[in-house]
């Protein structure tokens, strides 16, 4: 029974994003993804123009289910515990979607992609949508008391910043590296806890 067209679709990016992972982007070819997927060269083209192409679907779907998870979070009524709330989400994002965290926020292709001139705004959707999400909870903090004075732009990207700087690595195995250098008995995790609720008291603070 052949697959229907979204199935398919799903499977190449599926194939694609572990081959990418394992093999690196560099190294791997559109007829490894078909093999992987059990499709001929010719046809994985039906589907998706070139390797770029893929990477850029699977940038999409990370950022989809980012955004996803975030959305759940609209009815926290506090603006500031809905801004910790999402920092929680991001933070588990990162380490139960490895894969998808490291095409997203790490690799250059997809980035690449972005950058080019004839590249249209809508092939960022839910990457901005994300981030929307971020600058206007922001917004809403400052408008209750929190960050007077501050540019919510700036302050947005500076709170994504270091969430990502700590999700980074922990995820690259920095983290652990450093921790098992310095202390067999510390728990990487704790840390990863305790660096985010201290980083949320010192920006309540603004």
């Amino acid at each position: 029974m052949k697959k229907n067209r979204e199935n398919l679709k799903q499977d190449i990016l599926l194939a694609a994003k572990s081959l990418f992972q394992n093999k690196g982007y560099q190294k791997t070819t559109m007829r490894n993804i078909a093999l992987e997927v059990g499709i001929s060269a010719t046809t994985i083209y039906l589907y998706y123009k070139d390797k770029a192409d893929i990477m850029h679907a699977l940038h999409q779907e990370g950022f989809k289910i980012l955004s996803q998870q975030f959305l759940t979070l609209r009815y926290v009524e506090n603006p500031f515990e809905r801004l910790k709330a999402m920092g929680r989400v991001y933070i588990s994002f990162a380490l139960e979607n490895r894969d998808f965290y490291e095409i997203m926020f790490i690799m250059k292709e997809p980035l690449a992609h972005l950058q080019q001139e004839d590249t249209p705004d809508s092939d960022w959707e839910e990457g901005l949508a994300s981030y929307e999400f971020l600058l206007d909870v922001v917004e809403e903090c400052q408008q209750n008391g929190y960050f007077q004075g501050y540019n919510i732009k700036n302050l947005a990207l500076m709170i994504w910043a270091n969430m990502h700087g700590l999700c980074a690595l922990k995820n690259n195995g920095h983290l652990d590296l450093v921790a098992s250098k310095v202390d067999q008995d510390i728990d990487v995790s704790m840390v990863m806890q305790q660096s985010f609720d201290l980083y949320t008291k010192m920006i309540e603070k603004l």
